[in-house]
């Protein structure tokens, strides 16, 4: 597949809410995952660490109440999307609104790097 090709049908597949089948059919087995600095979540490599990281969120989230993702952007061999959701996350009060630009790297027809842009919430230090 061409990086417009993976580009289009991981944005189809995500729209869907077909995540798992997405990181199936479209993710290298040495996915690197990189988030910003100073957000909760640690920058991890290998089908394994992406699966434990979306278990993580989907135990996470009560319910997903919006989800915008735009058609994807491409250049070469990287693609760039937008990310737009509001969900209920277990136990708290209001619902939270989250935003962010996600970079996608293809090699081979596989995605091979996701990194992600966004404003970190501020962790407490306990």
């Amino acid at each position: 597949m061409t990086t417009q090709e993976v580009a289009n049908k991981l944005v189809a597949l995500c729209r869907e809410g077909k995540y798992e089948e997405a990181y199936n059919e479209l993710y290298s087995p040495n996915i690197k995952s990189v988030e910003p600095e100073g957000s909760a979540w640690p920058t991890v490599q290998g089908m394994a660490e992406i699966a434990k990281k979306a278990e993580v969120w989907t135990n996470m989230v009560e319910e997903v109440l919006e989800s915008e993702i735009s058609d994807p952007i491409v250049a070469d061999d990287y693609f760039a999307i937008t990310m737009k959701s509001k969900v209920k996350a277990k136990g708290a009060p209001e619902p939270m609104r989250m935003d962010e630009i996600c970079v996608y790297g293809v090699q081979d027809g596989k995605i091979v790097l996701e990194q992600f842009f966004y404003t970190p919430v501020p962790q407490e230090v306990a």
